[in-house]
């Protein structure tokens, strides 16, 4: 399969519940209800809850504004757009205080009984081979980036503000010419099943 590609603005805006924000889902396999893994970017305009995920694993990442002050079952901590991602579990007391007005994010939310995960923040050029059969998705924030694969790759463009992603056998050598994006990696549990999206 070759690489899918989505622009951020190419995705519907879904208010949500509590009309702190809205989220645009960049991609989620498989589709519906029922996702092993899910990438969306969410614009939070007010300080609030987040919603509660029990068995998912998330990843939180700050792509533009001022950031957030997040507290997690107690703990506290600021993430801005020069932070790493946080991560943490879907089901803890998540609060949310704007630091100095609305800001966007980038989240990874996967379930703990069907995949792994892991979130980076990439500031320059970077070459890694992946581990294990999975998905490999690169979100864009920016400016360009290029993905170039080798031993089952393909060379991708991202404009800014997009997401690429696909599976990738392991064994697979990615380079990644970017000046800021976030990469993720997921990978199926021991035992599990393949993540082969279509």
């Amino acid at each position: 399969m070759t690489w899918s590609l989505i622009r951020l603005s190419d995705t519907p805006t879904v208010p949500w519940r509590n009309g702190g924000g809205t989220t645009r889902e960049l991609a989620a396999w498989p589709a519906g209800e029922g996702w092993a893994w899910r990438i969306s970017v969410a614009q939070v305009a007010a300080d609030g809850p987040f919603s509660h995920y029990p068995g998912v694993q998330r990843w939180f990442a700050v792509v533009q504004g001022p950031g957030v002050r997040l507290a997690v079952d107690g703990q506290v901590r600021e993430v801005d757009v020069a932070s790493a991602p946080l991560a943490f579990d879907g089901a803890a007391a998540v609060e949310s205080w704007l630091l100095a007005g609305p800001t966007q994010d980038l989240n990874l939310m996967v379930r703990r009984e069907r995949a792994r995960g892991a979130m980076a923040r990439l500031r320059g050029p970077q070459r890694f081979v992946t581990g294990a059969d999975g998905v490999i998705a690169v979100y864009a924030l920016d400016a360009p980036t290029t993905l170039h694969g080798r031993g089952g790759g393909t060379c991708v463009e991202l404009p800014p503000q997009s997401l690429a992603w696909r599976h990738l056998p392991a064994g697979t050598e990615l380079e990644v010419a970017t000046t800021g994006a976030i990469c993720m990696e997921i990978t199926p549990q021991p035992g599990g099943a393949p993540l082969r999206p279509h």
